[in-house]
């Protein structure tokens, strides 16, 4: 399995790029929205990969973030749903969108992707709500892919302080309620969903901030 390629971008196209590997060149397909983060063409690049075997196929699909790789392996996990719907969904609303769009049940939201049909938005909603908490979770991680210049060289940064402070910081606020309600005894489905809807009104808020908010949101109503 390669779980992730470091080397030289050689050619770009509309849905993939070409890295070279010391003489080797790999085809990497990404969502439209990691194409877009990656440099140009002759820069470093590194990538999380996941490789899709086939009688007939062989295929790499890269990502910038391990929340982003593996929302990808749990969306292809979806019947229905295959790399090119999953890389569309992830383009449309990219990873945060995408735990926000479950943990909600807004499946409109994931409609919204290009070639993502109205029963198979609903699919992926239904089938993923409760793996949404772990996956939000993992924001809290870190796990982004620093692009370099020079000779090729990228490392995986484990420490949030690192890499994008503001998304890190945010995805550990949301870690930390979620932790939080499930030792409350809420599940995680219900857990998820309300994090995601407070952090959505209140963007900028802290883990106190979001658990008190989450818990006014599970409280029952009349």
């Amino acid at each position: 399995m390669i779980g992730k390629i470091t080397g030289r971008i050689d050619y770009r196209g509309p849905d993939h790029v070409l890295v070279d590997v010391r003489g080797v060149g790999y085809l990497v397909y990404c969502s439209d929205r990691t194409l877009a983060s990656l440099p140009g063409v002759g820069e470093a690049v590194a990538l999380f990969t996941d490789l899709v075997v086939r009688e007939d196929l062989l295929q790499l699909f890269g990502f910038t973030t391990l929340v982003e790789k593996e929302w990808h392996r749990l969306l292809t996990s979806v019947q229905g749903v295959g790399a090119k719907a999953s890389l569309a969904i992830l383009g449309t609303l990219g990873p945060e969108g995408v735990g926000r769009a479950i943990a909600l049940g807004d499946w409109n939201a994931v409609k919204a992707a290009k070639g993502v049909g109205p029963k198979i938005a609903q699919r992926v909603v239904l089938d993923l709500k409760d793996k949404a908490p772990g996956v939000m979770a993992m924001g809290a991680m870190g796990g982004t892919v620093a692009q370099v210049a020079g000779e090729a060289v990228a490392e995986v940064i484990e420490t949030p302080a690192t890499a994008a402070p503001a998304v890190q910081g945010r995805a550990s606020a949301q870690a930390d309620a979620l932790s939080a309600l499930a030792n409350l005894g809420y599940g995680p489905g219900d857990a998820a969903g309300a994090v995601a809807q407070a952090a959505g009104e209140d963007p900028q808020a802290e883990a106190p901030a979001l658990i008190r908010a989450a818990l006014k949101l599970l409280a029952p109503k009349g």
